[in-house]
């Protein structure tokens, strides 16, 4: 198979609404967005990674570990900005060396626990399918659609009436879990072209690869925080046993 130039893009901006700081916060003794640039580093079909912020000691901090990093403008490092004009800032700055990439990967730098080889199985997806983008994808469990109600005053209103009580004869549904996104070339540019649509960017063809429950942790609270540090000693015990 064609070696494929693919760009992985760690995005990590310096405010947060959620978590202040939380890319730099220390987990275990390491600042968050550190296990981020592990799982780059470790994924053998990212042929170049950069780091995308506004803030000056992440940046420095991705130099320190040899990443390149770019820094982000003041426009895409707000609350408002999409994920989609971030992506192609950082595309079109890293391919200005004359690289051209044929897929670009989303990692967030706040997710700190991913499943081993998840985001190479995601580029695998794409180069075997050639579809227009690929996300991870983790089972909802028990916060399903079917099970959910809304609440007007104290009258409760089903949100899928029926009398489905059991898990296991729930309608299987997932939830992109933030492990990896690809997109390719073409469908990165399809947000260019269509700027109010916040979603172009994963095209027509849109593929997923399934991940397991609780594989993925994003951080993006405190709970978040205290959920990624029982995960990742979790998983050093299972090393050592």
């Amino acid at each position: 198979m064609k070696k494929m130039n693919v760009l992985g893009v760690v995005m990590a901006r310096g405010g947060s609404r959620g978590l202040a700081d939380k890319h730099l916060k220390m987990l275990l003794g390491r600042p968050v967005i550190e296990y981020t640039l592990d799982h780059v580093a470790a994924a053998h079909r990212v042929t170049h990674a950069i780091v995308s912020s506004d803030s000056h000691a992440i940046l420095a901090l991705a130099r320190r570990r040899r990443f390149d990093a770019i820094e982000r403008p003041s426009a895409l490092a707000t609350d408002d900005a999409s994920v989609q004009s971030v992506m192609l800032h950082a595309l079109h700055t890293a391919e200005r060396g004359g690289t051209r990439f044929d897929a670009a990967v989303i990692l967030y730098g706040n997710v700190a626990v991913r499943g081993e080889g998840v985001i190479d199985r995601a580029i695998d997806c794409w180069r075997s399918t050639r579809c227009d983008s690929v996300r991870t994808f983790c089972p909802v469990g028990k916060w399903h659609p079917a099970w959910m109600s809304k609440l007007n005053g104290d009258h409760v209103e089903a949100l899928r009436p029926g009398s489905i009580h059991r898990r296991q004869d729930l309608e299987p549904l997932f939830l992109h879990d933030g492990a990896a996104v690809v997109m390719s070339h073409e469908s990165l540019l399809r947000g260019e072209a269509t700027p109010d649509d916040p979603h172009a960017m994963f095209g027509v063809d849109r593929r997923g690869v399934h991940t397991a429950a609780d594989e993925t942790v994003e951080i993006d609270s405190l709970r978040d925080f205290f959920w990624a540090e029982a995960a990742l000693r979790a998983r050093s015990m299972q090393v050592a046993a």
